[in-house]
């Protein structure tokens, strides 16, 4: 059988018709975009129709809004790092409790060596944001509030455009970590308040090492990167052109596929969930399930350890993940799934199935074959199952699907 790849909100497979534009970019066309004799002057053409390309993706006004970079992570530090610099009189950041590691342990460093005034807002049990509690976060003192569009444990949603309008009646700036969220929901930047967003090739069928960074014309920036004047020099260092080139590619197919994504997509993750709740008792669904990415499900099945499950799931064949890739092997429960309160006995048995565009119907028939007979054997082995079994046959029953 072939392998089943269900960790797509950790990486995706590069698009075939990407890599097959990249190609000539390492070899026939290898002169430098900054370049003006001829072998420079094509590749900064090329460059430049990549970046409108992904203008189209994300409904940006111009195509000069966007600043290439070598992914997700450091878009998201040239942002807030920034905010913090042109801001006068503003030295505090809004963020979550459930973002991604490259914006919580950005805030944290810059709280413990700065002094800078953090301000994490939580969300309830399906990983909704307390909206009350970010706008009382608000004040003249925020240079930048920075909310995720999409969680990449849970797949939930945020309401990105409401909250950049808040933040914009604040006076602050409004930052959006993307990286989930582009090529899967769709974007159009120039009807909304938000003044920078950050994403990342390789989630969307593009190539690793490159990203952009999105930022609203008007909007104060200070470069993270010094050096030339690539970016219009806001980013210094020769251009990654074969990544930029697949970057995009990556957008353009995106946007051809994102029907797809809703529809398609969507389906299978809604028959897999389905199947897994109607096989397997005790498993919880976490996330918002009305307003989520439709390609993302996480299941928490209590009493067990999620690696566990991995492990056995690796096995047979079907790739997984228990949440953020760059969390992967910590000991420590997912914090998304702490500060979404999760029961005790879910906490660690939690795992996330991410789709894509290349995924089939006879995948999810084969997680569906494969997975309620590692969870009951595994359970059959849990001192915890044991246990709560023990306690069910005492007289306190057994709580069923939940």
């Amino acid at each position: 059988m072939r392998p089943v790849y269900l960790d797509n909100n950790a990486t995706t497979r590069t698009d075939p018709l990407v890599v097959e534009a990249m190609l000539p970019f390492f070899s026939e066309h290898f002169g430098n975009a900054s370049s003006t004799h001829a072998f420079g002057a094509h590749v900064g053409e090329a460059v430049k129709a990549a970046r409108k390309q992904l203008q189209a993706l994300l409904g940006a006004a111009f195509d000069h809004e966007i600043i290439f970079t070598s992914g997700g992570t450091e878009a998201d530090s040239a942002a807030i790092l920034s905010a913090l610099e042109t801001q006068e009189g503003r030295d505090e950041i809004v963020t979550t409790t459930v973002e991604h590691p490259a914006i919580l342990t950005l805030v944290a460093h810059l709280e413990k060596t700065r002094g800078t005034r953090v301000h994490l807002i939580g969300v309830d049990r399906h990983g909704r944001l307390d909206l009350d509690a970010y706008g009382k976060a608000l004040s003249p003192r925020t240079a930048i509030a920075s909310v995720m569009w999409a969680n990449n444990e849970t797949g939930t949603l945020f309401p990105v455009a409401e909250l950049a309008e808040m933040a914009r009646q604040a006076g602050a700036l409004f930052h959006t970590d993307a990286v989930q969220a582009v090529g899967k929901v769709p974007i159009d930047l120039k009807s909304t308040a938000i003044d920078m967003l950050s994403l990342s090739g390789h989630k969307l069928h593009g190539p690793k090492g490159i990203g952009a960074l999105y930022v609203k014309k008007g909007v104060k920036f200070r470069p993270l990167i010094r050096g030339g004047h690539q970016e219009r020099g806001r980013r210094g260092g020769t251009e990654n052109v074969p990544g930029v080139i697949g970057l995009g590619a990556a957008a353009d197919l995106a946007l051809k596929h994102m029907e797809a994504e809703r529809t398609h997509v969507k389906a299978l993750r809604d028959r897999l969930e389905q199947g897994i709740l109607q096989q397997v008792s005790h498993a919880l669904l976490n996330g918002d399930g009305d307003n989520r990415l439709p390609n993302t499900a996480n299941i928490a099945f209590e009493y067990l350890d999620g690696e566990a499950v991995l492990h056995n799931l690796n096995k047979a064949g079907i790739a997984a993940s228990t949440g953020s890739a760059c969390t992967s092997g910590s000991t420590e429960p997912s914090h998304v799934l702490r500060a979404m309160n999760l029961p005790a006995s879910a906490l660690h048995g939690a795992i996330r199935l991410s789709l894509s565009r290349e995924n089939t119907g006879e995948d999810v028939d084969r997680v569906l074959d494969v997975l309620p007979e590692i969870i009951t054997r595994l359970r059959a082995m849990s001192p915890a199952w044991l246990a709560h079994e023990g306690a069910g046959q005492q007289g306190e029953g057994v709580a069923g699907h939940v």
